[in-house]
């Protein structure tokens, strides 16, 4: 399992006082309120970095780290994600899971077949799709609904499913 999770890139620069735009990656953007840092992946590690103040404006975050006072000290940072650790994360419920945990899990039908490996959790406004890559390299998608989704286990690093009728029809 990850040890860090991605809840938002930076987009670009709000301004000159070193504000950033962030484009949040996690399903519940008003969390920034609460969190106090965060950890700003530069590719080569990882730096902590503290929320001075938190706006919203339209589909994006803005933020304003504490030390970064001018846009030449933050320009260098677009592109880049920021992370939370597993403890900063937010509260799942039941039957919830972070997308990091399930990618890469065995997908197995209710018929005890091996369906392949879950790839991608595509979000959309109903529910959540699994996309699973078939051993043929075909792709076959899931609804993450219960009728489908059966059991998902991470430690036997497993996704029991039951295809829904017309589901396989590839």
């Amino acid at each position: 399992m990850e040890e860090t999770l991605r809840v938002g890139v930076i987009t670009s620069t709000h301004g000159v006082r070193g504000e950033v735009k962030v484009f949040p990656t996690t399903d519940d953007p008003e969390r920034f309120k609460k969190l106090k840092e965060v950890l700003l992946d530069t590719g080569k590690g990882q730096i902590p970095l503290k929320i001075q103040h938190v706006k919203f404006f339209k589909n994006m975050v803005i933020l304003k780290f504490k030390g970064f006072d001018n846009i030449n000290d933050i320009e260098i940072y677009k592109g880049k994600d920021l992370l939370v650790t597993r403890e900063n994360a937010v509260e799942l419920g039941p039957d919830e899971n972070f997308i990091p945990d399930l990618i890469g899990l065995s997908v197995v039908s209710d018929q005890g077949e091996l369906l392949g490996t879950l790839t991608d959790v595509l979000l959309t406004g109903a529910n959540d799709v699994y996309e699973v890559t078939m051993p043929q390299g075909k792709k076959l998608l899931l609804p993450a609904i219960k009728q489908c989704v059966l059991k998902v286990d991470l430690e036997e690093g497993e996704i029991l499913v039951h295809v829904l009728d017309g589901l396989m029809d590839l």
